[in-house]
């Protein structure tokens, strides 16, 4: 027995290893996200939380996250992309409507224009590719691909993929001045009562009517809700039913800091309070308020073109 078990030992240690590489993956978006890897869920990565998986060197592929309205197919969303058997990689994206940003990082240093960090967190991003690429160049491991195609060469090199590089999704529109609207309907939208710029006018529902008081921009990162052309942000109270009103921007301000959620919420940082429309009512003049947030309350859910 002692030597049939030498004898497997022997095998075990002789036996050709399949070599691999190791994608970690970070998600530094403002929530839990759902991560998947070619179309297939590898269940929820939580917000400031890291993952490996472990895939074979020549897997080629997209790792993504179907966050901020993004899609568990992968249509629609962006995507982490790699072609292993090139030693390649780039980023995906569409073009319409970005639902996270993503940076894609080589875990070995720069050399010579090869390994360098790749990353999209706006729709401005040149060095992307729109669709799913049918063909790459031939591989070279001394000039290296043309953008949006970026490579790495060597063995077993492992990858970093980050979700919201800059700490927060996407704008809508990549921050153009865009109506805001309860819950899908476009008839009615966040206003600015009287369009009165002060500390202090409330924010209300009202007709669109596409004035200066209905264009807002929502800012990427640690999220503020600007009145468009103004310094005047989308400011709230602390507890439920306070009313919404527009107040002088201020870096860093809890009232103001504010991020959209993949139901369509927009929820301010490190509270359970979200933008809510008061007994779900369109009329002319509801002064909106913060209530806690409670999923399925179409009163908190807020749409953009």
């Amino acid at each position: 027995m002692r030597n049939f078990a030498l004898t497997l030992g022997i095998i075990a240690l002789s036996a050709p290893q399949t070599l691999a590489r190791l994608y970690t993956i970070f998600n530094d978006c403002p929530q839990n996200i759902n991560l998947y890897i070619n179309g297939v869920s590898q269940g929820s990565l939580g917000k400031g939380a890291t993952t490996t998986r472990e895939l074979e060197e020549n897997w080629s592929g997209f790792i993504y996250t179907d966050a901020n309205g993004g899609s568990a197919t992968g249509e629609r969303t962006t995507r982490a992309g790699f072609y292993g058997e090139d030693d390649y990689y780039y980023i995906v994206i569409d073009p319409s409507r970005l639902n996270t940003g993503v940076r894609i990082e080589p875990q070995v240093p720069i050399n010579n224009g090869f390994c360098v960090s790749d990353m999209c967190d706006n729709k401005a991003c040149l060095s992307v590719f729109q669709q799913p690429p049918t063909r790459f160049p031939p591989p070279s491991t001394t000039t290296p691909p043309t953008p949006p195609v970026y490579a790495c060469p060597g063995t077993n090199v492992g990858y970093k993929v980050t979700f919201c590089p800059s700490g927060g999704f996407p704008p809508p529109s990549n921050g153009w001045a865009i109506p805001i609207h309860p819950n899908g309907n476009t008839a009615k939208c966040l206003d600015v009562r009287g369009g009165v710029l002060a500390n202090g006018t409330p924010v209300q529902i009202y007709d669109c009517n596409g004035t200066a008081a209905q264009q807002w921009r929502i800012a990427a990162g640690g999220t503020y809700v600007t009145l468009a052309g103004t310094n005047f942000c989308l400011d709230a109270g602390s507890s439920n039913g306070v009313g919404m009103k527009i107040w002088q921007c201020y870096a860093a301000l809890p009232a103001q800091s504010w991020y959209y959620t993949e139901d369509k919420r927009l929820q301010l940082h490190g509270t359970g309070q979200c933008l809510d429309l008061p007994n779900g009512s369109t009329a002319n003049g509801n002064q909106v308020q913060t209530w806690q947030c409670s999923a399925g309350n179409n009163n908190q859910v807020w749409t953009f073109p």
